[in-house]
């Protein structure tokens, strides 16, 4: 009975032990086929390198190596090779063989290559990757570059001691103002009196007291006619030039109230008008710049033709020796005060490529004139007008409608169309943004600045006039004993801060 006891517990321990691998299933363990694939691997281990020593496979520039070198080291190792024989199995011939092969490997590595074994390689890897082409955009740099600019202009305003502030000191409607590139309609004397075309009419607001008048209105020349330009005499302010869309240009006495003449020369309208002294230039859309001398009877002096298309752009340098014309053939013409009707320009400068407007001679330099482009061009333009050489030309990013210098220290403010709508003040002759002021919301056609030069006006299609105070005032130095209240214009008038509407 016991044994059978026995002989039943082998067969259960026999049959269902875990040792028992008689009967297995056809899908073998994970970790068997682990386990067997660590085994294959550790095999081949013994014939391959480890892991840790392998590397990319490098091709070098055979321009880049040195042959004669490789050479040496070539021969060197045989001389190594050599070395391991022992002193006995050499006879005195070899060795000495041995000795001057030994010495004249020395001698032209050290010598001849200049170079030391310990210290040098023998594959030189130090050629630079080709540069890429000159049209090749770089992406980044295009990506980044507006946050670098950014970056520079902030610097830059650092260096004005002075603070322009970012708003208008106030702001005038302009209702009816024109939203026409090619046209002047805004002026400023020396006494302190704006002259603005709207339309039809001419309006004077008196900077000091806000007196508002109209001066002259032409609705009796028909629903199409209006002012085109407008221009202060230089001294005195007493005489307003008036271009109309007829072809006319009036002379008004404004104290008076009077119209004085009505000059003729031009077959289509007047959109720019210049002054020098007595002599009253102007330019039509019949291409022609007409000179008056206001002062007799036979007005015209010379007729200047060179431009081909409208003439948009006018200015007399302060010296009154020359005078610069821009027009719609995208030429900036330079001529001579004694230039008659049959004369040509002095210079005839092509390098904008869209309508030339706005015109600014600097009034710290002689012979410099700053000029601006249209849409297509949009650039500002320096010129020596006494060589023709351009000086510097920098791309503002839209339409350029007008310039105008600081007075009293080198810097210039430029008008701007689309996008932006803005001003910007640049410091010359760096041409380093130092400020945007921004407010108008349609192109800002027209400028100018007060006479005590610390004041731009600016006139935009949105039928708005905004006042800046973007230029740095007199010093003390300058202006002496003189008060606030003997400034031109009265700065310090409390009126200046009503709200006021032309009309």
């Amino acid at each position: 009975m016991t044994s059978n006891v026995v002989e039943f517990e082998d067969i259960l321990n026999n049959g269902f032990s875990d040792a028992n691998t008689s009967v297995r299933s056809g899908v073998r363990a994970r970790w068997e086929r682990k386990n067997d694939a660590e085994g294959c691997s550790s095999s081949s281990d013994s014939r391959k390198p480890p892991l840790g020593g392998l590397s990319d496979r490098f091709i070098p520039n055979r321009a880049a190596m040195d042959m004669e070198k490789c050479s040496a080291s070539i021969v060197s190792s045989a001389e190594d090779s050599i070395g391991d024989r022992t002193d006995s199995e050499f006879s005195e011939a070899e060795e000495d063989t041995i000795n001057s092969v030994a010495s004249d490997l020395s001698e032209y590595k050290s010598s001849l290559l200049g170079i030391d074994d310990s210290k040098s390689r023998i594959l030189s890897f130090a050629e630079k990757a080709p540069a890429p082409k000159g049209d090749t955009v770089n992406n980044l740099q295009v990506l980044y570059s507006a946050s670098t600019s950014s970056r520079k202009n902030k610097s830059s305003t650092k260096l004005v001691s002075r603070h322009i502030p970012s708003a208008p000191t106030r702001i005038l409607d302009a209702p009816d103002l024109l939203d026409d590139y090619y046209l002047n309609l805004l002026s400023w004397s020396d006494t302190n009196v704006l002259a603005v075309a709207l339309s039809q009419t001419v309006y004077l607001w008196n900077a000091e007291t806000g007196q508002i008048d109209e001066l002259c209105n032409v609705e009796s020349e028909g629903p199409d006619a209006h002012i085109s330009s407008v221009s202060w005499i230089q001294e005195g302010g007493g005489h307003l030039a008036v271009g109309t869309s007829w072809g006319k240009t009036m002379l008004w006495d404004v104290r008076a109230q009077k119209q004085l003449r009505k000059m003729d020369g031009h077959t289509d309208r007047v959109g720019a008008l210049s002054w020098n002294r007595h002599i009253l230039s102007s330019g039509g859309r019949d291409n022609l710049i007409v000179n008056h001398d206001v002062r007799i009877a036979e007005h015209k002096t010379a007729t200047l033709s060179n431009h081909t298309q409208e003439v948009c752009g006018l200015a007399w340098s302060p010296d009154g020796l020359t005078l610069a014309s821009g027009a719609n053939d995208n030429k900036l013409c330079l001529w001579d005060a004694a230039a008659s009707s049959s004369s040509r320009p002095r210079f005839e400068l092509t390098d904008h490529q869209a309508a030339v407007k706005a015109l600014a001679w600097s009034p710290h330099e002689r012979n410099l004139l700053a000029t601006g482009g249209g849409t297509a061009d949009r650039c500002i333009k320096f010129w020596n007008t006494q060589s023709g050489a351009m000086l510097n030309s920098i791309d503002t990013g839209s339409q350029v409608c007008a310039l105008q210098w600081n007075p009293h220290e080198k810097e210039i403010l430029s008008s701007h169309g689309f996008a932006r709508n803005q001003l910007c003040l640049w410091k010359y002759p760096t041409m380093a943004k130092v400020k945007e002021l921004e407010g108008h919301t349609a192109r800002v056609l027209h400028m100018a600045t007060s006479p005590d030069g610390s004041s731009v006006v600016s006139a935009a299609a949105d039928e708005t006039l905004r006042f800046w105070d973007v230029f740095a005032a007199p010093s003390k130095s300058h202006t002496g004993k003189r008060g606030a209240s003997d400034v031109p214009g009265g700065a310090k008038s409390k009126k200046l801060s009503r709200t006021m509407h032309i009309r």
